[in-house]
Order: structure tokens, then C-alpha cells, then sequence
């Protein structure tokens, strides 16, 4: 079990650097999974890792991600 959250860890880290990379920080800089360039890997788990209340990775309603920073 703890070394699924590693893994789960890590993927979110990666999709966060993706999105912090291409400066999707808030709803109107958002992008598609595409448009990130996510992996396979990364792909399989988005829905897991986004969209929730806490979720450092949210999601708009039309599908597409960012990493918001908050100050």
C-alpha cells in the first residue's frame, strides 16, 4: 500500500510540473490532457488525482487541468 502512494506521489508531481510548466495556474489558463503532454501513465490517473475538493491538480468542467498557486 505505501508504495502505491509513492507512485500516485509522483505522478501528481509530474502532471503538476506539466501544467506549472506551460503556466496553466488557474481556469483561464487551463489546458487539455493533450495539450500537457501527458504520458499513458499520467493519463490513467488524472481523474483519480484531479478535481477534488483538497486536490492540488484541479479540473474545469470542460475537461481541462491546472495547477492553481495560491499566494
Amino acid at each position: 500500500m505505501e508504495t502505491s502512494s509513492v507512485i500516485v506521489f509522483g505522478i501528481e508531481a509530474n502532471i503538476k510540473s506539466k501544467l506549472l510548466s506551460m503556466g496553466a495556474t488557474s481556469i483561464e489558463k487551463a489546458v487539455t490532457s493533450r495539450q500537457a503532454r501527458f504520458s499513458y501513465q499520467e493519463e490513467s490517473w488524472i481523474s483519480y488525482i484531479a478535481g477534488g475538493m483538497f486536490a492540488i491538480i484541479k479540473k474545469t468542467k470542460d475537461g481541462r487541468f491546472y495547477a492553481p498557486i495560491y499566494h
